[in-house]
Formats: C-alpha cells, structure tokens, sequence
C-alpha cells in the first residue's frame, strides 16, 4: 500500500518559477558564449550546462507533480496565504527588507558605513535589542573588514 503524497501549498506556482528562472541562466549562458557554440572550454560552456540541468531537473519535477495530489486548501488565496506563512515568517520579511536596503544604501553611503549601519540594525533586530554591545560589535567588525581590505590586501573600498 504507498501512500500518495500530496503537493504543498504553493508548490506548482514556485516550480513553474523556477523553470522560468533556469531559462533565463540559460539564455544568459547563451549570451556570454557569443555566436555560437565552440568547444567546452569556451566562455559560457559551464553556465550552459548548468543551464540545461536546472531546465532538465525542473521539467521532471513539474512532471512529477501531476501524480500528486492537490494540497488542502480552499482555493488560491487560501493556498497564497499558506505558502506565504510556512516560507515567508515575518523575522525572514524583515531581515530581507532590511538586505534590500544595505544594498540600496551601499552606492550612496559607501561601503564602510552602510555596512557598519547594517550591521548595527541587524544585530539590534536579531538580538531584541543590546544597542551597547552591538554598536560595539559592528565597529570592530568594520575595522577588522576595513583593515584586512585596506592594509593587507590594498583594495579600496568604495
């Protein structure tokens, strides 16, 4: 007797993205090999490869999924919310908003001081609060960065 398993909420809509995802390294791949396919050692070999398997590895899962059955949901804004809540907590929304921001932050603030920002706003988030002790944290981790970049390795840091 085997037991049938059963698609998870959301699970269809995540897998079609993610074929459409590999077609898009794929047609990256493609781009950087140039006018056609040389050898397998020309630039855009390996990504195209790549490409091929996440296409190949998602064609067969999707495949996969018309044998299973439909989640327990009551339509697709009840499948919505379930796949929202079991993958997006709101600890990962907030840590995300606050990734998206460093990275918009970086080019006008720099990298030494939106990092040392992002670094004290993340740590007071995940530490629920102790403002002292990650002030301190954060400012010896960027002289730690700035010094292993600036000194050591001679690079400069926008």
């Amino acid at each position: 007797m085997s037991k049938q398993s059963k698609l998870q909420p959301g699970e269809p809509a995540f897998n079609l993205m993610l074929l459409l995802f590999s077609l898009g390294i794929f047609y990256e791949a493609y781009r950087i090999s140039g006018p056609g396919f040389e050898s397998i050692s020309s630039p855009g070999a390996f990504p195209l490869g790549l490409g091929i398997v996440l296409i190949l590895s998602m064609v067969v899962i999707i495949a996969g999924q018309f044998r299973k059955q439909k989640p327990d949901t009551q339509g697709a804004l009840d499948e919505a919310r379930q796949f929202m809540s079991a993958h997006f907590p709101l600890p990962i929304v907030i840590f995300s908003t606050m990734a998206i921001g460093y990275l918009l932050l970086l080019e006008p603030l720099g990298f030494v001081i939106s990092t040392l920002l992002f670094l004290f706003v993340s740590m007071v988030y995940l530490r629920h609060g102790r403002f002292v002790s990650s002030a301190i944290i954060a400012a010896v981790s960027i002289a730690i960065i700035y010094s292993l970049f600036k000194l050591l390795f001679q690079v400069y840091l926008p």
